[in-house]
Parts: C-alpha cells; structure tokens; sequence
C-alpha cells in the first residue's frame, strides 16, 4: 500500500463532429472533459474522469483541486471505501449532488485504477469478474434529425456491430415521435433491441400516453419519461404505461436509487459512473438492483462501465455514449457479435492522448 502523494486536474473542451441534440439539453457542440490523475508515494499513476454536457465544468475541476486534493493527501490510495466517506462527508453540507459528487465520481475510478493497475488486474476482475463480453447498443442523440438521416446513424451503428440501438424521442408531436419509432422498427425488424429516450421531457400524464401509444413498437425500454425528482410519477408510468422504465442517470447516490427501487418505480436502474459517485457507487447501486431481482444499466463513459458490468451477472446493456472521446484514447471500445469487450490491460486500461487534449485545455 502507498500513501495519495499528488492528484493532477484537468479540464478539457471537446468538439463533437456532429452537433447532437435531444429534448432537455437542446444543441450540444461539445462536452467538458475533467480528468483526474492520482499518483501515489511509489509513483504508480490511475487515472479518472467525468464530464458535462457544456457547462459547469470549471466547478468541478476546481473542486478537485482545490477541495478533493486536501482533504485525501497522505491518505492511503487502496482504501477507497474510507477515502469515499471522507470526501461524501467532508463535501456533503455545500455538495450532495452536483458538481461535488460529479468531482468525488472523478478521484473515485482514478483510484480504483489505481488499485488495479498495483494488482496488476483489469478492473472488472478486481471487482469480482463475471463475464467480459457485455452487451452493448449504440445510445443516439438523433432528436432532430430527419427519418432518413436517423436511418443513416443507425445503418452506420450496425455497420461498425451494435447489436442494439437507442434513439431520442420528446418531439413536440407524439405524432412525430410515433412516426420515427416505427420507421425504426420497421427499419430493425421485429425482436431488434430498440430503446427510446425522452429526456425528462414530459408530464407523467404525457408519459402515460406516450407509452401506451409505442407498446406495439416493443421497446426494450422508455427511458426517463419525466423529471428524475418525481419518484412516484415514475411508479404511476411504470404501472400504467405498459412499457419498462429506464432511469437514474440524473441521480446522485446509491440512496437515490433505493428510493426509485423501493418505490417500484425503475425497470432498468441505469447510473453513471462518472456522476452516482464513482466505481464504489456504482458497484453498490448494481448488487441493491440484484437484490431486487432487477437488470442494472448503464449511461456514458463506456470505457470504464464495461468493466463494471463484466462484474454485474444482472447486467444488460451497456450504454456505448455519443461523445466524441475515441479520438483522444489509444483503445477505443472493441465491439464483437453485438458485445462490448472488457479490456484485459491493468486498470480500466484508459490511456488518454495527453498531448492531444492540451491543445483543448480549457483552463
């Protein structure tokens, strides 16, 4: 075991290719990325990362910096339970969500990486190992794109072997949305797993008909019906919508999600490891949703999940995300029959273009 010696920040603008867009967050043409790199008193590197859709980005890298930083230094790097406490703790009164638990997120894969990269083990083995091949569809941010153009994105997701694919709905229309998603499984075929996003877009009234009116399209799952804060609205589209429910990238701890498990309110609890709180809550939320004999999810940051997942036997899909991060990392996310491959390189087996990103530096 070696003792924090120094945590480096980064904070990074990177470009999308293609501006994406979806009901909530409107046009987005690029992300914040905030890397964290923790280096301990042998000099042994993990790396971390979260990010943003656009904004507050600068916040939590300086709360990596400047919060994070002193308060773990000296502290030893294996003991990630008590330094997660430490930080949830010492952060909690101006922090319980937010850009804090977004900053503890980023230190928190840093040092399991860490951990693992010392045990000479990739992440999902240190975490208990299932099985490596995870299944994996494309996650599109495709709300305003043409039918044709949305049948162009998916040809090329099945060209490069998704297996599964999630397109945006929350149009203005539901008409509009019913027409896209059937164009989408008349374009799949029957049985294709498809998803369908709306991005906190509607009433739970709104929910409620919108999913009884795409229960012949045989989603896979409606995802975020409404505002993550009405637990119950989601219990009441669950019930009476008649498709299963995804949820819980928008939340922000494990008791978050006990509450929407309790609530009966989830089909597929679906965390991101960069936002819920890193590695340890994530591996937490995923064994509470087995104990409920439900499947766990995933949202963003595929690079690292798919370790997590490895170790999930209630895994489903693995979300592959939009953003543009493959240009700036040496090994991009190995597709085969449909799955997700877990990396067997020490770690999460991230290894970022450091060079390349200081010319996006945006601090």
């Amino acid at each position: 075991m070696a003792v924090i010696a120094s945590i480096e920040t980064g904070l990074y603008r990177i470009p999308l290719s293609v501006t994406l867009s979806d009901s909530t967050h409107g046009e987005m043409t690029a992300f914040e990325l905030i890397t964290c790199r923790v280096r301990d008193a042998d000099g042994a590197e993990g790396v971390g990362y979260t990010y943003t859709v656009g904004r507050n980005g600068p916040a939590v890298a300086d709360i990596v910096r400047r919060e994070i930083t002193e308060l773990v230094a000296g502290h030893e790097a294996d003991d990630t339970e008590a330094i997660w406490h430490l930080v949830w703790w010492g952060l909690h009164y101006g922090g319980r969500g937010g850009p804090v638990v977004l900053a503890l997120s980023a230190l928190d894969i840093a040092l399991w990486d860490l951990k693992a990269r010392r045990a000479e083990l990739p992440l999902f083995r240190l975490l208990g190992g299932f099985d490596a091949h995870v299944p994996c569809y494309a996650g599109g941010i495709d709300l305003d794109l043409s039918v044709d153009a949305l049948l162009t994105q998916t040809d090329d997701n099945l060209a490069k072997g998704f297996r599964a694919i999630k397109m945006k709905v929350g149009r203005p229309a539901l008409s509009a949305d019913v027409a896209r998603v059937r164009a989408m499984r008349q374009h799949l075929g029957d049985g294709f797993p498809l998803m369908a996003d709306a991005n906190m877009k509607w009433t739970v009234e709104e929910a409620i008909r919108a999913a009884r009116t795409l229960q012949p399209f045989d989603l896979t799952w409606l995802e975020e019906p409404t505002i993550p804060d009405d637990i119950a609205g989601h219990a009441r589209i669950l019930n009476a919508g008649g498709v299963p429910i995804a949820a819980g990238e928008n939340l922000r701890s494990l008791w978050d999600f006990k509450n929407y498990i309790a609530a009966g309110a989830v089909s597929y609890p679906e965390p991101d490891v960069t936002n819920c709180g890193g590695v340890t809550s994530f591996m937490k939320i995923a064994r509470l949703a087995e104990a409920f004999n439900l499947p766990v999810t995933s949202h963003g940051a595929h690079d690292i999940t798919v370790h997590l997942l490895a170790a999930c036997p209630n895994r489903s899909f693995l979300e592959a995300h939009g953003f543009g991060l493959d240009r700036y990392i040496a090994h991009p996310l190995v597709l085969e029959n449909g799955m997700a491959l877990a990396p067997t390189r020490p770690g999460h087996g991230i290894a970022f273009d450091w060079e390349g990103l200081a010319k996006l530096a945006a601090q």
